[in-house]
């Protein structure tokens, strides 16, 4: 397998899985459009390891944007939605577990230690929560690498096909938000969310001569991790603008932010049509 192209998805709730289709949908439209999705690699950390789980799908990416930005037709919801969630009061509690050491696997298993601890719901309802979205959970052709951390331990972890882990539980164990929802169970370990190493995970791309990074919630440490990359690579992120992030309101977990997001990240893709053409052609 060559590596040239990778394509590299970041986290960022049910908001984040909305924009990430529309940015797709709006980069792919139109005669002019550019279609991304058969990269060497998919790289796709909690929201963004849903969007890789479907990308080469039978179903469109116009279909899938539709999906993102009207209601389903028979009105029912298929996600929970975390009742009274303070987003800032748990992104503190999740800063304040990793205070008193610098050792990245440390803080991760602290993290984890807060998730196993948690009060959410139940896992089977979570779980079943995330096959509603896949439809039929099997990995799909290709490479991709799906991203989680060791609730027990702080490893950090990457799922692929050759894992032995049905893409359910992936994604599942990458959708785990520490604090929200419940650690997903593999194999007898806990696994929470991919972004608890960091956000997008783009250093995972190390190697790769032509990287598109698309973040919903881009964290510091994503500049640092551009910066190596562009040593020996070429890269492209487009990062939620301000309008995109108006739209993912205070809460990014709540499905009521969907439509706007997928809005947003679609005028965004077509802004960014000619940028993307450039790095990835065709």
């Amino acid at each position: 397998m060559g590596r040239d192209k990778a394509l590299v998805l970041g986290g960022g709730g049910v908001a984040g899985i909305a924009w990430t289709f529309g940015v797709l949908a709006g980069l792919a439209d139109g005669p002019s459009g550019v279609d991304v999705r058969t990269p060497d690699v998919v790289i796709g950390t909690s929201a963004g390891s849903v969007v890789a789980a479907q990308l080469r799908s039978e179903v469109s990416l116009p279909e899938r944007y539709e999906q993102q930005i009207k209601p389903r037709p028979d009105g029912a919801e298929t996600e929970l939605t975390p009742i009274g969630l303070d987003v800032q009061a748990l992104w503190l509690r999740l800063t304040e577990a990793r205070t008193g050491t610098d050792d990245p696997q440390e803080q991760r298993r602290r993290v984890g230690a807060l998730a196993l601890a948690a009060s959410t719901v139940d896992e089977a309802a979570r779980r079943a929560s995330v096959a509603a979205r896949l439809a039929l959970p099997s990995w799909p052709e290709g490479d991709v690498r799906i991203t989680g951390v060791d609730a027990h331990t702080g490893e950090d972890v990457v799922f692929t096909r050759k894992s032995g882990v049905d893409l359910l539980d992936a994604v599942a164990a990458s959708c785990a938000v520490p604090g929200v929802w419940p650690p997903a169970t593999i194999a007898g370990r806990r696994y929470v969310d991919g972004g608890v190493r960091t956000m997008v995970n783009a250093d995972l791309a190390t190697g790769f001569d032509r990287i598109l990074i698309l973040a919903p919630l881009p964290t510091p440490d994503l500049d640092e991790q551009v910066a190596e990359l562009e040593r020996h690579s070429r890269v492209v992120v487009i990062a939620a603008d301000e309008a995109a992030r108006t739209a993912f309101g205070a809460n990014p977990l709540d499905p009521s932010t969907r439509a706007p997001a997928g809005l947003a990240g679609f005028a965004q893709g077509q802004a960014n049509i000619e940028t993307v053409r450039a790095l990835w052609g065709g």
